[in-house]
């Protein structure tokens, strides 16, 4: 698993939301890009996770930031997911692992003495110009949005 840092240009990357809707790297030139990594749509923490940044998304708009969801739920779960908590942002259904990989969030994790692959939560926050600004590992899912506006 390679780990992007701060200073790195973000990869490239194309993403389908759960409309189906493409999403490239260059569509956010000129805002500050807020994409974060959640393991399963619809479990409590990336929920939680979510809901925070959907609860401090005027913030987000009003200091010139987009997000941009992602994980590996098929279009369809995403798409309940945005609904059902009326999520003001896109959900990549990044099903090959394509846009995951590309950041190194899939790797081994270990839950209740198991090992097993999955996503990392992680966020990155990409400059106007595709720089790694940040990259939140340890993220706090109940208070999301404060470890990256304030």
């Amino acid at each position: 698993m390679k780990t992007l840092q701060k200073g790195d240009k973000a990869p490239t990357f194309l993403g389908r939301d759960q409309d189906g809707n493409e999403h490239h790297l260059a569509d956010y030139k000129g805002k500050k890009l807020v994409i974060f990594f959640y393991p399963k749509a619809n479990t409590p923490g990336c929920t939680a996770e979510a809901c925070d940044l959907r609860d401090n998304f005027a913030r987000f708009e009003a200091d010139n930031y987009a997000l941009l969801g992602v994980s590996a739920d098929n279009p369809k779960a995403q798409g309940n997911f945005k609904n059902k908590f009326e999520f003001p942002f896109p959900l990549i259904a990044d099903e090959d692992k394509v846009v995951i990989q590309a950041f190194g969030v899939w790797g081994p994790k270990k839950f209740m003495g198991k090992e097993y692959d999955g996503i990392h939560r992680t966020t990155f926050i990409i400059d106007e110009n595709g720089i790694i600004d940040e990259v939140i590992a340890k993220v706090k899912t109940k208070a999301h949005a404060a470890q990256i506006l304030d």
